[in-house]
């Protein structure tokens, strides 16, 4: 499949922080046909192994399988469910979502819901309105009724939206973080036809809540560098100010500089830029960011590994919908794809 057909089928894939299962078995079967070998560790990251000669580096990349979501915290007496945020989601978007609650039968559709405005008192209007004071309304009409649909405590809630095409470049879609990082290592596995290097294309679990897939994971393939496939914040939106971010969609991927967990190794960041300027692959750079990615996990695994970041930017990331641009996609693919190919002994 091409990469934007992978991208779809990732993107509409469900895979809330902690249960990650569905992009689990869907990363498996899109890594498969392009590696050696596929594994899954104790936590259940998914490895895929591209074979080259023993005296040549270890490279890893890694693109986290989860996305922000909901989970089930209780039910109350009239059958509205309560529940907790998986990772870092703004209050201000959730109202009037539409959800899927996925027990381990089906999945329910629902509605994030509130206090409606037209009863609400002045001073509520003003406030806003945080996530425990709302509620999924799942057309239950009490606790017995939930039950019985097999609404369960602890049972994930992924928010409802399909991926589509704006126009030819542009698209629109859920998780794309980090889903994109996800179809672009699926990319790359593909296009390293062979390979000097060995490469550990790894699906990660847990980013979301602290990095903890990567953590794991490194340690165990014990890499000697390691590259995360992830997204960034697009600052090319009314309110953002060039300070906050210059990243803009459709200039190319970003490199990571440094942010609140990883200042990138200099022969890292060095080794990427070199690649990006002999293969013409615009690039972008990035710097301040208050997030960070895999690579910071990553880079402080046993002895330490140098490692860095390359990134798709993505509007409205954390929330029900994000955009990014395919070509930004594309070019992510091929700079990783091509850093592989020449990386020589950097390492």
């Amino acid at each position: 499949m091409s990469l934007v057909e992978n991208l779809e089928k990732l993107s509409n894939a469900c895979g809330v922080a902690g249960r990650e299962g569905e992009v689990r078995s869907l990363m498996v079967n899109l890594l498969k046909p392009y590696a050696d070998e596929v594994v899954l560790d104790r936590l259940e990251n998914v490895i895929a192994i591209k074979k080259g000669s023993k005296d040549k580096p270890k490279v890893m990349f890694a693109a986290h399988m989860d996305e922000v979501g909901l989970m089930v915290k209780n039910i109350t007496k009239d059958g509205f469910v309560k529940f907790a945020k998986m990772g870092g989601i703004d209050d201000r978007i959730l109202l009037a979502q539409k959800v899927k609650v996925l027990t381990e039968k089906a999945a329910l559709p629902g509605v994030v819901g509130s206090k409606p405005i037209h009863i609400q008192k002045e001073d509520e209007r003003k406030k806003i309105t945080h996530y425990d004071e709302m509620f999924l309304d799942i057309g239950a009409k009490d606790r017995d009724e939930a039950k019985a649909m097999d609404v369960k405590v602890g049972d994930p809630v992924a928010f409802d939206a399909q991926f589509v095409k704006l126009n030819d470049n542009v698209v629109m879609g859920k998780a794309f973080d980090n889903r994109a990082g996800c179809a672009v290592m699926v990319e790359v596995l593909k296009c390293l036809e062979q390979t000097d290097c060995t490469v550990y294309a790894v699906g990660t679990i847990q980013e979301e809540l602290g990095l903890r897939g990567a953590a794991t994971a490194t340690f165990g393939v014990d890499p000697d560098v390691g590259i995360a496939l992830d997204v960034t914040v697009a600052g090319d939106t009314p309110g953002v100010r060039e300070f906050d971010t210059g990243v803009k969609m459709g200039k190319g991927p970003t490199l990571t500089v440094s942010d609140s967990g990883l200042i990138t190794h200099p022969k890292v960041l060095r080794w990427l830029i070199d690649t990006a300027a002999e293969n013409e692959i615009n690039y972008q750079l990035e710097t301040g960011l208050p997030g960070t990615t895999d690579a910071a996990r990553m880079s402080l695994s046993r002895q330490g590994v140098p490692s860095g970041a390359i990134s798709v930017p993505a509007r409205y990331i954390h929330s029900p919908l994000g955009l990014v641009n395919l070509q930004d996609v594309e070019n992510a693919a091929k700079l990783a794809t091509r850093a592989v190919q020449k990386i020589q002994n950097r390492f």
